[in-house]
């Protein structure tokens, strides 16, 4: 494809319109006007008929994989190569995906004379995260008179993956916190994991006492526990219709996402295994708990593509299938929206078998409302006095399942969006200093 440059249309409005006025007002000067015409439309086909040579053997190379990160300018190399070794300006272009950003989706590039290949930088800004392909760009050379603009279509296979940000404010916070200002805590009460067996102690106590072993020895035989150290964490986020709403500037689904994998770094750097699953009316991703950079990267990678889906969650679902996936008790902290009572009901039911081998707690973000009655005392109309009651009762039904929840087992807690991360973190330590599991 081709199109009038500049040069052309210049050319043609400097000599072509006044020959052909000269020539449709004198007769004597016909002739020059023709030749006239005729010279440029000749050298116009002359430059036509070079056109290839503007993009002989230009070519793009994009890296085949880009990791990005959400709301974080990145960028990648943009390699030409230009085999001829010819100077010449080069415009490519890309059409920017739907969710990524650039300041211009078109750049010119300068080739120099005597080099085959040429580098340039491109700049990105992620908007949304998951998964992105370029595959095709534009270039665009002036042909060797420079009349004529050629355009050609090339196919290219970039993939971008764009990650959660965990550098925002909050969420940086709370990774130092789990991860670089790491320190031995204190626990309380001893180890609940068989160690060995050794000579009975003046001292012991009878439930220490291994029973069997001292009938086949003939001699009191102590049981020797140590401090569980390395324990298994699955953080399960819930992915259906309520994680859209908004917590703050972002979704519930992103600050659950963030706070999953600052979770499963401080858990790393704790030495314990970290798992992810993740759920709607089927499960989505489930990875099972290891440790490791490459596992940090692989949990990742399974879950930056993850968005919500307009279905009811199924916690029967979730919970089946963790039970037949999981032999060891685990921490299992689901992330999830409770405030709906059919779906608080569901997820009662469902956790009742799996609290019974797992230590299983639930997190939400508090909804704005949900308060106690008296707790805001700006009331200026009847409005607001039923809304207040309004969050009363929401917080009233939060307090009852909490109850309901804890007499099987599980904790519930209602954690500010801001603040997710930071808590979550706060949750698992107190876990790992009480030796809960």
């Amino acid at each position: 494809m081709m199109v009038p440059s500049a040069r052309l249309i210049w050319l043609a409005a400097l000599a072509g319109f006044p020959a052909a006025v000269l020539g449709a007002l004198w007769a004597q000067s016909r002739p020059a006007a023709v030749a006239a015409l005729a010279a440029v439309a000749l050298v116009a086909c002359v430059d036509m008929a070079l056109r290839r040579r503007a993009l002989a053997g230009i070519r793009v190379q994009l890296p085949q994989l880009v990791r990005f990160f959400k709301d974080r300018e990145g960028s990648f190399a943009v390699r030409v190569e230009n085999p001829g070794r010819r100077g010449r300006r080069v415009r490519i272009g890309m059409v920017a995906p739907d969710g990524l950003q650039t300041a211009s989706e078109e750049q010119t590039v300068a080739l120099p004379a005597g080099a085959d290949t040429a580098e340039f930088v491109w700049s990105w800004m992620p908007a949304r995260r998951g998964l992105y392909r370029i595959e095709c760009c534009y270039l665009e050379a002036d042909s060797p008179l420079g009349l004529w603009a050629v355009r050609r279509r090339d196919p290219v296979a970039c993939e971008i993956r764009v990650y959660p940000n965990l550098r925002r404010n909050e969420d940086l916070k709370a990774l130092r916190r789990g991860v670089e200002g790491f320190h031995v805590l204190r626990q309380l009460g001893r180890g609940r994991e068989f160690e060995k067996l050794r000579e009975y102690v003046p001292g012991d106590g009878f439930d220490e006492i291994h029973w069997k072993a001292t009938a086949r020895r003939g001699r009191p035989i102590t049981k020797v526990f140590q401090v569980e150290r390395t324990q298994e964490v699955y953080v399960v986020i819930d992915a259906s219709r309520l994680a859209a709403r908004p917590a703050g500037d972002e979704t519930a689904l992103e600050r659950a996402i963030a706070a999953g994998l600052v979770v499963g770094a401080a858990a790393e750097r704790r030495g314990d295994l970290f798992g992810l699953a993740a759920f709607s009316d089927q499960v989505e991703v489930f990875t099972r708990a290891r440790n490791g950079k490459q596992h940090y990267a692989a949990c990742r990678d399974a879950i930056y593509q993850l968005h919500p889906r307009p279905v009811s969650p199924d916690f029967d679902e979730i919970a089946t299938f963790l039970r037949m996936r999981l032999a060891r008790r685990a921490l299992l902290l689901f992330l999830t929206a409770l405030d709906d009572p059919v779906l608080a009901g569901s997820f009662v039911r469902a956790t009742k078998l799996l609290a019974r081998r797992h230590l299983v707690m639930a997190a939400m973000l508090r909804p704005r409302a949900a308060q106690p009655l008296f707790h805001d005392a700006g009331v200026e109309s009847a409005g607001d006095i039923y809304r207040h009651l309004a969050g009363h009762l929401a917080w009233k039904r939060l307090r009852e399942l909490e109850a309901t929840l804890a007499r099987q087992g599980v904790r519930l807690a209602l954690l500010e969006p801001e603040k997710l991360a930071a808590n979550l973190i706060g949750l698992y330590d107190e876990v790992k200093q009480r030796q809960l599991l």
